[in-house]
């Protein structure tokens, strides 16, 4: 399988590992992710403004080049799934935003939407499939006690994301089941953890964050996993710290399990010195 891929800037500099786990992960896997040539940032965040139709124009560059390859656009970093599949979204069913892109961009062939973008999780789903990736399993997570976050960008707006069910997903325990782990069901796993709060009133998105571990924790889980770069920093960063100052529960990228799972690295800690 080959797909087209945007990588997204915090891959390349603060969630590094995100990106290389996910990268070998897909090589054992026979996927081949052909990173886009002269890709530019998505914004990080998607414009409500439909008359500056600058923030629009890197993520619909990306949806033609894949378009233009025959190949779907795969993404790891939430954020950037979230900006380029509503911009995706956007062009189809704005007419206005549709023309004025398309009269600014020049391409040979104007983009009407037709491209299709699909997180890395969405590939191993409905590319390669949960039961094939189990197949190829060498180090099971058996026993491993591991709660999935998905926070607000991959799951909301419903509509428009189809990520999964926005109140009750189960792709990324789905997904740990299929490296042999035991998912943790816990009430916060899709609530916000108030990333965009951080900078301006660290003590809400503090009390957020505490909120999604404590309730993690309480229900059993050992270990957190998510797929975005801005809710694993909040997540490592906010949470209470045990007395030896180490984070409550770890928190890991699901491609750090993965690539473990896989054989490809050694075992992960997984705190044991629960109170």
């Amino acid at each position: 399988m080959r797909f087209s891929y945007y990588p997204g800037c915090t891959l390349k500099t603060t969630a590094t590992e995100l990106e290389r786990s996910a990268l070998k992960a897909a090589k054992a896997l026979g996927i081949e992710l052909v990173e886009q040539k002269e890709w530019q940032c998505c914004g990080a965040v998607f414009p409500l403004v439909r008359d500056e139709i600058a923030a629009f124009l890197s993520s619909i560059r990306s949806l033609a080049a894949a378009r233009d390859a025959g190949e779907k656009l795969v993404t790891i970093c939430a954020a950037c799934h979230h900006v380029i599949k509503r911009t995706n979204h956007l062009i189809k069913t704005d007419t206005e935003v549709r023309e004025k892109v398309n009269g600014y961009l020049q391409l040979e062939t104007s983009y009407l939407g037709e491209g299709s973008v699909i997180h890395y999780l969405e590939m191993l789903r409905d590319e390669l499939g949960f039961d094939e990736l189990a197949q190829k399993i060498k180090q099971p997570l058996t026993g491993r006690k591991i709660a999935a976050y998905y926070g607000c960008l991959l799951l909301r707006p419903a509509a428009i994301m189809a990520f999964d069910n926005a109140e009750n997903p189960r792709i990324i325990e789905d997904f740990l089941f299929a490296l042999g782990a035991t998912a943790v069901y816990y009430p916060y796993r899709t609530e916000c953890c108030g990333v965009y709060l951080s900078l301006n009133n660290t003590q809400i998105a503090t009390d957020m964050v505490e909120k999604i571990v404590s309730s993690a924790f309480s229900y059993g889980a050992e270990a957190l996993v998510d797929a975005c770069p801005l809710c694993h920093y909040n997540l490592l960063e906010l949470q209470k710290k045990t007395p030896q100052g180490k984070p409550l529960l770890p928190v890991y990228y699901f491609t750090e399990l993965l690539e473990e799972a896989l054989g490809l690295k050694e075992q992960t800690a997984v705190r044991k010195d629960r109170k």
